[in-house]
């Protein structure tokens, strides 16, 4: 990823932004062993406690670094009742970054994170149609399954 993705202009953009890098070595104890890091890169999405709340292991491009950041820091949101925060992130990605592996997964998120807000089912179901429609074989479409009988 040091050759292709970090020096891309977007993915330091976004990172000076919205995360606090931290780079150490597989074998660095005891991070490594704190951490889980089996292999490289794995990048784990941490709050400000230092719990986990999202994991990405292997190569990622630009166009899928930043939607798996972008969903990382939506769930430390939504993991803190924060669903106004977590909404503005996976609205942006799955506006900006639809064809991505982690769309799937952040349009259930928003679905659960606006029924959490409202404590109305209707957006369950939706989730469960857009992934339906644009995902249909995803893992994310049989997990939301059970909202289509809502």
């Amino acid at each position: 990823m040091d050759a292709v993705t970090y020096p891309e202009k977007a993915v330091i953009e976004f990172v000076e932004r919205n995360v606090i890098p931290l780079r150490i070595g597989f074998n660095e104890e005891p991070f490594a062993s704190d951490f889980r890091i089996k292999w490289t890169p794995t990048l784990v999405t941490l709050d400000n406690e230092g719990e986990e709340h999202h994991r990405t292991v292997g190569f990622l491009d630009p166009g899928q670094l930043i939607p798996s950041l972008m969903l990382g820091i939506a769930k430390v949101a939504f993991d803190g009742d924060q669903f106004e925060a977590a909404l503005e992130y996976l609205e942006k990605l799955v506006a900006d970054y639809p064809k991505s592996d982690s769309a799937p997964e952040a349009i259930y998120q928003r679905g659960v994170s606006r029924y959490k807000k409202t404590e109305d089912p209707k957006p369950l179901k939706e989730a469960y149609e857009k992934l339906a429609d644009s995902y249909p074989d995803n893992e994310w479409t049989k997990r939301a399954s059970p909202y289509r009988l809502l």
